[in-house]
């Protein structure tokens, strides 16, 4: 007779998991790019500060004994301009310049195009599509084409500038605010929403816009290159800021003429003006790593 194997007793299930923060080995690593590109654009932002309460000289003031100085003559860190204005100086205070028209131009397309973007991801295909025919045709006049046109009503000023930029932007913040909000109108916690009965608006500042503020980031940090860029060029090319008004595009243009003889007078502009976009790229860069969520599961 076979001996009877005991039962063992019943298990009790196991407890669900719960939801929580991923353990700090799993978690996404931050990209290199953002700390490269936030210490850039820090650091010219320190100089933009430290320009309000300090510079080597006045930049208005012209040394006429030291016109086209080298570097280090007389003071002159980087040497003087063809009217004897220290460059340094002229650096220091033209990022001020540089940041302004950046932050009010972009503050201008963001303020634009991030309520049109979430209205054409939320409103009825034919009055998105409505809206994005109309985005196209903005696109059609770039910054430097609407500076013209808005210098020739009004002249060409930093605020000329700052606005010809911004509404030239706007088509891109659009774009990329349509993009996710489309993505979030599709998330289940949406569509329970709306099967409760919240309104749109509910909707849009509950749900939408929190969930696209990265992306309104990201985008603003990219358009501000574009900005800084667009700005410089408009200085080049006389529609932007005036000769009392320090700025790296307008450095430029005063150094064409003795580029072959004293070519650092250009120079040093145009490492600034490569540097601040490079950076603002960067960051860009950085934070479009850091914020997307396809990006999450990888280290």
């Amino acid at each position: 007779m076979t001996a009877v194997q005991p039962v063992p007793p019943p298990t009790e299930p196991a407890a669900p998991a719960v939801l929580g923060p991923a353990p700090t080995g799993s978690r996404h690593r931050v990209s290199p790019l953002l700390y490269i590109g936030g210490a850039i654009v820090g650091l010219i932002v320190l100089v933009a500060l430290v320009s309000f309460f300090w510079t080597p000289f006045d930049p208005l003031y012209t040394d006429v004994v030291n016109r086209h100085a080298p570097p280090g003559t007389a003071g002159h860190l980087l040497g003087t301009d063809m009217r004897g204005r220290d460059i340094a100086s002229l650096l220091m205070e033209g990022a001020r310049t540089t940041l302004y028209v950046g932050i009010v131009s972009v503050g201008i397309a963001a303020l634009i195009g991030t309520p049109i973007g979430i209205i054409a991801g939320m409103t009825r295909p034919g009055a998105s599509e409505f809206i994005m025919r109309a985005t196209d045709i903005l696109l059609a006049f770039p910054a430097l084409l609407m500076a013209l046109l808005f210098a020739a009503k009004w002249g060409g000023s930093v605020t000329t500038a700052m606005i010809a930029i911004g509404i030239a932007t706007v088509p891109a913040f659009i774009r990329v605010i349509r993009s996710g909000t489309l993505q979030v109108m599709s998330a289940d916690y949406v569509l329970a929403a709306r099967v409760a009965g919240r309104r749109g608006t509910a909707i849009a500042a509950h749900h939408v816009l929190p969930n696209v503020l990265g992306l309104v980031i990201v985008q603003a940090s990219v358009g501000y290159a574009i900005a800084i860029l667009a700005e410089a060029a408009l200085s080049y090319l006389g529609l932007g800021a005036g000769p009392t008004t320090p700025s790296w595009g307008r450095m430029l243009y005063e150094g064409q003429s003795g580029w072959p003889t004293y070519p650092l007078v250009s120079l040093w502009p145009a490492l600034a003006i490569i540097l601040a976009v490079l950076g603002f790229n960067l960051l860009g860069d950085g934070l479009r790593d850091r914020f997307d969520p396809r990006l999450a599961g990888r280290s």
